[in-house]
């Protein structure tokens, strides 16, 4: 079987059909490619053949390019990836010419392409290079070009397509935001052309009345002019001015994907079409063969998508999905996964001590599903149905039936431990029980449970509804069913789980606790505040040290310290960061909260910008450090609690180690997570520069055995612990 196939009516219309066998979307591959391509010259070379309609057998046009083709033609280097662009252009180029003279631009025949369903990144980028687009009125598809998400951008004529029909202002949304539309809103942005109850119709239609001036494209036809001025024009100048403001503010400069194809929109616009799309093709190989890319790539798109598929559930053990769980506390981590669960059609119990607490619990879905009837994102009648599913209640004999127990009350090893009991009076011998817990040891509460090999840890990450990533932990007893329980539970909340052993602070806390005491500890020292924010953010962290604990509440941190310094005595790494936090504590300096940590806050809770309070404490040096030294300092905590994780077994697949980190607290996300950026650098610098970080700031930047093995033998993260190799 081929992935294009063609066939043409008794009118003359000759439809190709895009179906990739044994996928459940299409995606493009370059022996799909050369097929459409014999097709559509095919039917243009044929006389009985008045006009071409593209569209899918499938419910969805295409998900976009198969990148693991992108992949194979990274490692065959820069020249084999511009002549494989090149060809693209060329292919799709002929869709649009379509056999028309060169000179009179008559001669041609209509191409249309139509949408029945999602059309994504090629999936956009083919039909952009038809005479006209037609989309079914399905308002579940999503129709754009979400390339730069995963650190690309359109290759395929996207880019410079997209902003000479649009302009460079309307299309920026689409390009360097990756902005996602129902059809729709596609039409009344101009990136399609028609939105039909019967497409098919309406594009067969279109093919057999269209004149030759239907088929020219606006670039082709003389005399065009881009909209909203070219980059030489008034207003176009002013344009790029911003947008190229606009790409530096947000990505800080650590995003080379923006900035490349900002690059092919400008140089494009001052040469003709053709040219322009050698330009973007130029471009788009040097984001290609970006180490960058290949890493984002890896981990936000073939790594998520295994994880998300089930690439580390147990095997032999049957479907796990929950139909009814129980959620034990109704504050805001239990109603945000009360929320999520309904929204996933699971049943429902919200159980708090106090009935109150417990309709408050569900009062947040109510909130929540009524804004998104105000905003027409859900119809009332699904909103309805979704909180019908969540019995709020104050009986523990309403837990009967469930299959999965998320208990998420207080951080008490004690309360935990009586919940549990009261708990598994009532539950069936075969329900699972999961606790969301951030610090405490998963086997130390598993004692207190009839059965320790059911007993499981989900970690949660607040706002649930919003937090991607969840944090499995296998308890000394955890039991494979327990494990794929939590994993299919994850999966149909549609989030994106990691399966960690447990130890202290489990995989994501034990990471990012590090960072903000690195940046606590700079503040101690004299570091400027304002440097310390500003290295975190330039070198790709959303948020920097000092600005996460006032999010989080420097209460938390305190109380973390204490617990920290009490189970490791002597060992205890942070008596410097304890004095910060410990006095921002006694000047009720505890973040957002109390509108006051180390950054000040206007009444609403607005942040204005870093304390002069706590610069008066904590008064800045003379001599500041350079930009990489800060920068390396946050990273390097990071990235060796990464390391030292996986040398003691927490981590089991590294893999999750990129991907948690990511989605769990946004590590530099251009570096494919820290693992990735280790590879980067190299074993063998990371290692030295270890040793010089341990000289210069302290013993809690030691190189671990791990890695100084690798450095010694020359081996790459990916290279000895992918699924794929074999531990070396």
């Amino acid at each position: 079987m081929t992935d294009f196939t063609m066939s043409t009516d008794a009118e003359g219309v000759a439809t190709i059909t895009w179906d990739v066998p044994e996928k459940s979307m299409n995606v493009l591959s370059f022996e799909g490619l050369q097929t459409l391509d014999d097709l559509v010259q095919s039917a243009l070379g044929d006389e009985a053949v008045k006009g071409i309609v593209i569209t899918s057998a499938k419910p969805d046009f295409a998900a976009g390019m198969d990148l693991n083709v992108l992949a194979t033609l990274r490692e065959a280097g820069a020249e084999a990836v511009f002549e494989g662009i090149m060809k693209m252009h060329g292919v799709l180029r002929r869709i649009e010419l379509a056999g028309m003279d060169a000179k009179t631009q008559k001669g041609g025949k209509p191409v249309a392409a139509v949408l029945p369903g999602t059309a994504l990144g090629i999936g956009l980028e083919i039909p952009l290079s038809c005479h006209r687009v037609f989309a079914a009125d399905n308002p579940k598809a999503k129709i754009g070009l979400p390339e730069i998400m995963v650190g690309i951008f359109p290759g395929a004529g996207g880019t410079t397509r997209v902003a000479r029909k649009m302009g460079a202002m309307a299309a920026s949304p689409f390009l360097l935001e990756g902005k996602l539309s129902d059809p729709t809103k596609a039409k009344a942005a101009g990136l399609i052309d028609e939105v039909s109850e019967d497409p098919m119709a309406a594009a067969r239609d279109w093919v057999l009345n269209a004149k030759d001036a239907d088929l020219v494209k606006p670039w082709d036809a003389k005399g065009y002019k881009m909209p909203g001025g070219a980059p030489y024009h008034p207003a176009g100048f002013m344009t790029f001015v911003g947008a190229s403001a606009m790409v530096n503010g947000k990505t800080k400069g650590v995003y080379p994907a923006a900035k490349a194809l900002l690059s092919a929109v400008y140089e494009g616009a001052l040469v003709p079409f053709d040219t322009a799309l050698k330009i973007e093709a130029r471009w788009f190989t040097s984001i290609i063969m970006n180490p960058s890319s290949g890493a984002m790539i890896r981990s936000l798109f073939v790594n998520k998508g295994a994880l998300e598929k089930g690439a580390v559930r147990p095997e032999g053990v049957n479907d796990q999905r929950v139909k009814k769980v129980g959620i034990l506390g109704a504050g805001m981590m239990g109603a945000g996964i009360a929320l999520v669960s309904a929204q996933a059609g699971i049943e429902v119990v919200l159980l708090d001590r106090e009935q109150a607490a417990a309709d408050k619990g569900k009062a947040y879905s109510a909130d929540y599903t009524a804004k998104g009837v105000s905003r027409k994102k859900i119809t009332q009648d699904k909103a309805d149905a979704m909180l019908a599913r969540i019995t709020a209640t104050t009986d523990y004999n309403d837990l009967a039936g469930c299959d999965l127990i998320v208990e998420a009350v207080f951080e008490d090893p004690k309360i935990k431990a009586e919940v549990t009991a009261e708990v598994e009076k009532v539950i069936g011998e075969d329900c699972i029980f999961a606790t969301n817990t951030s610090t405490l040891p998963i086997s130390d509460l598993a004692k207190a449970s009839r059965r320790p090999e059911q007993y499981i840890g989900i970690h949660f990450f607040s706002p649930v509804e919003k937090m991607m990533l969840v944090e499995i932990i296998k308890g000394k007893q955890t039991g494979d069913r327990a494990v794929a329980k939590a994993l299919d539970f994850v999966r149909q909340i549609k989030k994106t789980p990691i399966v960690v052993n447990d130890a202290r602070f489990f995989y994501a806390n034990r990471c990012i606790i590090p960072y903000i005491n690195e940046g606590i500890r700079m503040v101690k020292e004299g570091v400027s505040p304002a440097l310390i924010e500003n290295a975190a953010k330039m070198v790709g962290m959303p948020l920097g040290p000092l600005q996460l604990v006032d999010e989080t509440s420097i209460d938390l941190g305190a109380k973390i310290a204490r617990a920290t310094k009490a189970a490791m005595g002597d060992a205890y790494p942070d008596g410097e960061v304890d004095e910060v936090i410990f006095w921002m504590e006694e000047q009720d300096r505890l973040g957002r909260k109390t509108k006051a940590g180390f950054y000040d806050y206007d009444d609403k809770g607005k942040r204005q910008g870093l304390s002069d309070v706590v610069k008066a404490q904590y008064p800045e040096a003379e001599d500041q450090p350079d930009l990489i030294d800060v920068q390396h300092r946050l990273l390097f905590a990071q990235s060796l609690e990464a390391v030292r994780a996986l040398e003691d077994g927490v981590l089991m697949d590294i893999r999750e180690g990129d991907v948690g980190a990511i989605l769990g607290w946004g590590f530099a996300p251009w570096s494919g997570g820290p693992l990735s950026w280790l590879d980067m650098l190299g074993s063998e610098y990371a290692a030295v520069r270890c040793d010089e970080l341990v000289e210069a700031f302290g013993d809690r930047f030691a190189c671990p055995d791990l890695l100084r093995e690798m450095a010694a033998k020359g081996q790459s993260f990916y290279g000895r612990f992918a699924p794929e190799k074999s531990v070396a």
